[in-house]
């Protein structure tokens, strides 16, 4: 833990008088006040994490952790295991959906495998930090050791780190891949909330109705065996959590230690994201969320967090294509603030009350 520790004491908090020049910059364009709304409230932020109001995002990533779970063996999901593995490949032959978007955010793409049940080529181009060969079946006892839960969180911040360090990074989105990564998603946030499971707990890649009463029950049954300690958020990444969702957690850390702002995707980024707000608040200061997922708990975890959505297209994929589409908006907001005229700048008189 004192790598997870020492990287925490690393973030600082983004600077609050270039926020509020930012705010003020902003009430003072020849528009309305408050007329673009949320993009104010980001393009205030992002000047207070960077300490400038011209905010340049030129380099984007969207790092996708992949990992596999052993409470698929429940019946969980629709798909087999194996479609974790063939998903990965298909990011690095760049047709997978959030290949398709993140080009058009002009974000870049990387892949880690933090837990996927296969051994791939090394010489892949994959971020090969794997905890495990998938985590094991929560129902039966914790999905992995504490010691692996630390080295999953680890991880995520070594990659930031490798990545800062290789080229220096502006915005990072998190994203996920891993059947059946819906089920410790929805265990995660009903241990932080104390939440009925039924209410945080949705179909995921599409079960039935029958199969979403088998994985609200599967997920009652991992909470009451392993019984998390919610004031331990390694414990509970480690009793019902997946190495892929610490591996986001580690991200977030890691991002914020080296004050880069995070887009968040969906219900299992939030969940790492999650994970890592309990274990450092101050990181909390440099996330945003991408979208509001269709996923029953993930609006929960927004509020638990105090995040508000950027966009609700009734996504429900993953792969961290929701931060993608948000990262336009983030660059728009970026752009309001530096090239909007202000009325002394454009010599129109304000009238506003």
């Amino acid at each position: 833990m004192n790598f997870i520790e020492n990287t925490i004491k690393k973030i600082k908090d983004p600077c609050n008088s270039m926020y509020h020049n930012a705010k003020q910059r902003l009430r003072q364009q020849a528009r309305p006040a408050g007329s673009l709304g949320v993009l104010e409230e980001i393009a205030a932020r992002l000047s207070g994490i960077f300490n400038t109001l011209n905010v340049r995002l030129q380099n984007k990533i969207i790092i996708t952790c992949a990992g596999d779970h052993g409470v698929c063996e429940e019946g969980v999901s629709v798909f087999t295991p194996e479609v974790t593995r063939q998903m990965v490949c298909n990011f690095l032959e760049g047709g997978a959906s959030i290949n398709v978007l993140a080009r058009h955010a002009g974000a870049k793409v990387v892949v880690a495998d933090l837990g996927v049940n296969y051994s791939f080529d090394p010489c892949l181009p994959i971020l090969h930090k794997k905890i495990g060969k998938g985590t094991a079946n929560f129902t039966k006892g914790p999905a992995m050791t504490y010691d692996d839960a630390i080295k999953s969180i680890e991880a995520g911040i070594a990659i930031v780190k490798q990545l800062h360090d290789k080229d220096h990074i502006h915005l990072i989105g998190t994203g996920d891949m891993g059947i059946g990564n819906t089920t410790p998603s929805s265990a995660i946030i009903a241990v932080f909330s104390g939440l009925c499971v039924d209410q945080l707990t949705g179909k995921g890649a599409g079960v039935d109705n029958d199969g979403l009463k088998r994985k609200i029950e599967v997920i009652k049954q991992g909470i009451s065996v392993n019984k998390p300690d919610r004031n331990n958020p390694v414990d509970v990444l480690a009793k019902v959590g997946g190495f892929e969702i610490g591996g986001i957690a580690g991200i977030v850390i890691g991002a914020a230690s080296n004050g880069i702002p995070v887009v968040c995707d969906g219900f299992i980024s939030t969940a790492g994201a999650l994970i890592a707000c309990e274990l450092a608040p101050a990181a909390k200061k440099y996330l945003f969320a991408g979208h509001n997922s269709v996923e029953a708990g993930h609006r929960y975890m927004l509020d638990y967090l105090g995040l508000e959505a950027l966009l609700d297209l009734k996504f429900r994929l993953g792969e961290g294509t929701g931060a993608a589409l948000s990262m336009e908006l983030i660059d728009a907001a970026t752009r309001i603030l530096f090239e909007i005229k202000t009325f002394q700048e454009v010599e129109i008189q304000d009238t506003q009350k």
